[in-house]
């Protein structure tokens, strides 16, 4: 999907780590939500309530989810981090993301 149709946006942008990552809160009508951001390169440490489903859209980076090692990422992969879990990242250059919230 290249665009969402009908949707709402939250004009205040989440930002982290300085502003070396960014990113717009997308609201559905069926309540869902995403994310789409930018992660500049660095090293990043994130923690999740919910189970996360993040799609590469552009870039590349290597993850490291709980229990597994490092995994290389590219544009157009995409990978799911388990709800109350923390992950890191390690962005080699920037990278456009999707951030899918999965409730229950």
């Amino acid at each position: 999907m290249k665009q969402f149709d009908n949707v709402s946006v939250v004009k205040a942008a989440n930002i982290y780590f300085d502003g070396k990552v960014s990113s717009r809160t997308v609201l559905f009508a069926d309540g869902s939500k995403k994310t789409l951001g930018l992660m500049l390169p660095g090293d990043y440490e994130f923690g999740t309530a919910e189970k996360e489903i993040m799609e590469i859209l552009a870039g590349e980076l290597d993850v490291c989810l709980p229990g597994e090692s490092w995994k290389a990422i590219q544009a157009g992969e995409s990978f799911e981090v388990p709800a109350n879990a923390k992950f890191q990242l390690k962005i080699k250059q920037p990278t456009d993301y999707c951030c899918s919230y999965i409730k229950g």
